[in-house]
């Protein structure tokens, strides 16, 4: 439980590279994670290559993490394999749909998660990175990916840089996140009872001053995830899906 509790980003790495055998051990044991009907809907595109994480540098908004990293993974849905398989085994798939997607990102997500909990408690430290589907397409590119395979989580790993402080971010109290036996919808009192003291946090009383807002939540409306935006990647995202032969 010390883990899950004192656990925090990394974005700041060392200069020590991860052993080729230590990152496989880690794929490897993070592939027993659950799946759906055992088919292991994913698969993962590890770059270690300097100039693969230039190119990689633009699809994330040049977020200096996928250059300093020494490993950069990128977890895909990829139905790709598994259409091939039952294709040449006489079996006629059925998985260019909505649901069978929803089934891909599924696998995929719990598989990057497990590595990255499995990662952790090895010493190496991980983030994130979440702009992956706002450039799915051109991350598909880069790497090459084939019909029915998209990129759907990037975790930069490496050995943690102890020059740098690491500091956990904020979480919202349990009895805001949890409802016994049905949902139980939030009133005003309950929205500020919840959110009281992320909004009183002075690092993001620093947000919202130097955003020029008048709450904390205008910073995630206006500024980190305005309406026209989500909009326009959603449109992209829509369209590379589609043509990654996905009927939606």
């Amino acid at each position: 439980m010390k883990y899950f509790t004192n656990r925090a980003t990394v974005r700041n790495y060392s200069n020590r590279p991860i052993a080729p055998e230590l990152l496989n051990e880690l794929l490897e044991a993070a592939s027993h994670a659950p799946t759906t009907g055992g088919m292991q809907l994913y698969s993962v595109v590890v770059t270690t290559d300097e100039e693969m994480k230039k190119r990689l540098m633009p699809c994330h908004f040049n977020q200096p993490m996928v250059q300093s990293a020494p490993v950069v993974l990128t977890f895909c849905a990829d139905f790709n394999r598994f259409v091939k398989w039952c294709e040449m085994r006489d079996a006629e798939p059925g998985f260019d749909n909505l649901q069978s997607l929803m089934s891909a990102i599924l696998d995929v997500t719990i598989f990057a998660q497990q590595f990255n909990t499995i990662a952790e408690m090895q010493g190496l430290g991980c983030c994130y990175i979440g702009t992956t589907t706002y450039n799915a397409q051109e991350i598909a590119q880069v790497l090459e990916l084939p019909a029915r395979v998209v990129p759907i989580v990037t975790l930069t790993v490496g050995y943690p840089d102890e020059n740098v402080p690491i500091q956990q971010t904020e979480r919202l109290p349990l009895e805001g996140i949890i409802h016994h036996e049905t949902y139980r919808d939030y009133d005003e009192t309950s929205i500020n009872a919840i959110y009281a003291d992320k909004e009183a946090l002075p690092v993001n009383q620093g947000f919202v001053k130097e955003n020029d807002k008048q709450t904390l939540a205008q910073v995630f409306t206006d500024v980190r995830y305005p309406k026209a935006v989500n909009e326009e990647f959603s449109q992209r995202l829509f369209d590379y899906i589609k043509a990654a032969g996905y009927q939606l």
